[in-house]
């Protein structure tokens, strides 16, 4: 999941250069992707593949465990929490994030954070676009 924030707002961030990081990640609340994502949508899909391949790990051929699939579960009621809808990202009067959506972007900054520290940990700073933790 973190993997899959990191992609959009980085492409986002592209596309819109010289933005910087946090509206990226604002801009990347606006989408499609991120609605999915708050919703459960974009877990039950992944759930949905999983079980269609008798939950099998496309990379490794090897079997899910339980116990993964029930963390991932959790992950997704955690992410929905977290990213809990809000029909106006901004407050009109004075065009400041709101507090549902600044737990929101706060939960999207830490997932990006979490993305950059495990790259660097695997040895795969090349993947590092939005440079979090420098």
């Amino acid at each position: 999941m973190a993997e899959i924030i990191y992609s959009y707002v980085s492409i986002i961030k592209k596309k819109n250069l010289g933005i910087e990081t946090k509206e990226a990640i604002d801009k990347f609340m606006e989408t499609g992707e991120f609605k999915k994502l708050s919703d459960g949508t974009l877990h039950e899909e992944w759930f949905a593949k999983l079980k269609k391949n008798d939950y099998l790990d496309l990379e490794t051929g090897k079997k899910i465990p339980e116990e993964t699939i029930k963390l991932l579960n959790i992950q997704k009621d955690v992410t929905i929490k977290q990213l809990i809808k809000v029909p106006n990202l901004y407050e009109t009067k004075d065009n400041t994030l709101i507090d549902a959506s600044m737990r929101a972007h706060k939960f999207l900054w830490r997932m990006c954070e979490s993305y950059e520290l495990w790259c660097k940990e695997t040895s795969q700073s090349e993947q590092l676009l939005l440079n979090i933790i420098d």
